[in-house]
């Protein structure tokens, strides 16, 4: 027994005729007809008496027809709440986004995001990529913004930009050797700071100059909390790191940037959920807020590596 038998049988009963049922249902008539009497034979019921004209229920087709257009009915209005929770967007809403995007990417869409959607509440963590993942799975978190692929099963991701990688050094001359632009193969594991264990940059930094640890090389070897705190041991120290493009002050580090030749390492940024999350009008309106206030070169270049970092 199909949803579509309970519609034929309801538009029969309405036309009380075969051809005017089936044009109303916009199917052949035949079609109609054997979808009609394949349900008759399911359910061991004459429905309709076909010797009578027009045609007519018979005593027990009548009940199973009314109990038909209530079920219809049923699933009508159950389709309107789902397609209810997949608009509305009024409440509030848990979203886990990495420490190397939230002070960057936030203040860029946040403010007018919220002023536009006055009914949604955002409550924003900060959290490292394993700790989204592990809440998302057990749905304790509404929506990540993270680096992805992450190629978990349960987990849909929502491309939104491909962020390129620069070079952070105090000494220009040193990391290019005379060049413009440096690839990876200039980088070296000496002078290299690196952000602490649980950062998922760390990790894509490590895979992008081909290392699996950084030894020590002097007498400190400092793991960072942030990018906002490296920048200023490496200006007093020396040495290099690599920072997100999002995460670049055109003001304080003009003079300490170095680009990578093209294709440009990039990292990928996406909105991720899981599976069983239902509020696709949410997941559009943040993308194309996000969207709007990132440069176009991060949506347009085509020419990039992209550095996993799972």
């Amino acid at each position: 027994m199909t949803i579509q038998q309970l519609k034929y049988i309801v538009a029969l009963d309405n036309f009380r005729n075969f051809v005017k049922a089936s044009e109303s249902c916009n199917v052949a008539q035949p079609t109609l007809t054997l979808q009609v009497k394949k349900l008759e034979d399911q359910i061991g019921l004459i429905l309709f008496d076909r010797t009578s004209q027009p045609l007519k229920p018979t005593p027990l087709g009548k009940d199973f027809i009314k109990k038909s257009r209530d079920i219809l009915v049923l699933i009508d209005e159950l389709k309107g709440t789902v397609n209810d929770e997949k608009t509305n967007m009024n409440g509030t809403f848990s979203i886990g986004i990495i420490p190397t995007l939230a002070p960057y990417l936030l203040p860029l869409f946040i403010k007018e995001f919220l002023e536009k959607h006055t009914q949604t509440k955002l409550k924003i963590l900060e959290l490292h990529s394993e700790d989204i993942i592990e809440k998302l799975e057990k749905q304790q978190l509404d929506i990540g913004i993270l680096a992805t692929p992450l190629n978990e099963k349960n987990i849909i991701e929502t491309p939104l930009f491909y962020e390129p990688f620069l070079v952070y050094t105090d000494n220009i001359k040193s990391i290019t050797k005379g060049k413009n632009k440096i690839s990876s193969e200039d980088l070296k594991p000496e002078g290299l700071w690196l952000l602490a264990k649980g950062h998922c940059f760390r990790d894509q930094m490590l895979k992008l100059c081909e290392l699996k640890r950084v030894e020590f090389e002097r007498n400190i070897l400092m793991e960072g909390g942030s990018i906002e705190t490296l920048k200023p041991l490496i200006n007093k120290i020396s040495g290099y790191t690599l920072i997100p493009e999002l995460s670049y002050n055109e003001a304080t580090d003009k003079k300490h940037i170095v680009r990578f030749e093209s294709p440009e390492p990039v990292r990928e940024i996406s909105i991720v959920t899981h599976k069983n999350f239902t509020k696709e009008a949410l997941i559009t309106a943040l993308r194309k807020s996000i969207l709007k206030h990132t440069p176009e070169a991060f949506k347009k270049n085509s020419r990039f590596v992209k550095i996993n970092w799972r």
